[in-house]
């Protein structure tokens, strides 16, 4: 008896480290991208933080940090329509936090950051940068669920990591006042879809990295 709650706490806890806390993206093929209209707004790159969430298989040993994020959107009759956004990869920083060197080989956060950027992952010296160009903003369908608090809007844009672009659709809290707009969301998207494989399933370098990272925008653009 005693083993098998021992074995049922396990699988609990390790249930609840997979459960995710973001949306899964839907994805296609790149679309055409929204035309621009109306005011355009920039990105206050300041008061906007994109955060990343890597994991090992489980969700377990979190790794987890920032890049910096510029571009534009445009809002018409009070609507986001269209922008355009860009994230420096040669800026993404490991929080210290996600990284205990006694637990990783003496391993730091600063050597995780070489890592992502070396050609296992990222290749920033030949694809310095994440790119994301709206192709659609919809109202958010009455009854969606959703892990981002009060979202409203259903946001599709082409993301391209490297060389390959993915079109990916995510639920967004979209807020446009008088002269600013202020988007937030929590999504995960699949980084094998882009080609982020460091190996593959097959491969002994691929056994406990997770394919899902999360992505939480928390976004703010002004005239």
């Amino acid at each position: 008896m005693k083993k098998l709650s021992i074995l049922a706490l396990s699988v609990f806890m390790l249930a609840s480290c997979s459960e995710s806390k973001s949306d899964t993206v839907t994805v296609a093929g790149e679309q055409a991208v929204a035309a621009q209209a109306g005011e355009t707004l920039s990105i206050d790159s300041a008061a906007s933080t994109v955060k990343w969430t890597a994991y090992h298989k489980g969700g377990l040993n979190p790794r987890f940090g920032t890049t910096s994020t510029s571009g534009t959107f445009s809002v018409q009759d009070g609507n986001l329509v269209s922008g355009s956004l860009v994230s420096d990869i040669n800026s993404l920083t490991t929080d210290p936090a996600a990284v205990d060197p006694a637990m990783s080989d003496g391993k730091t956060s600063a050597d995780l950051d070489a890592h992502l950027k070396s050609a296992d992952f990222f290749d920033t010296e030949k694809y310095p940068t994440v790119k994301f160009d709206i192709t659609k903003v919809e109202d958010l369908p009455a009854g969606t669920a959703s892990k981002t608090e009060g979202a409203n809007k259903l946001v599709s844009g082409n993301m391209t990591i490297k060389d390959k672009t993915v079109n990916v659709s995510f639920p967004a809290k979209v807020d446009v006042a008088a002269d600013s707009l202020n988007i937030v969301s929590k999504f995960t998207i699949n980084r094998q879809d882009w080609g982020l494989t460091y190996g593959t399933e097959g491969d002994p370098k691929d056994w406990m990295i997770s394919q899902d990272v999360d992505l939480e925008l928390n976004l703010t653009a002004r005239k």
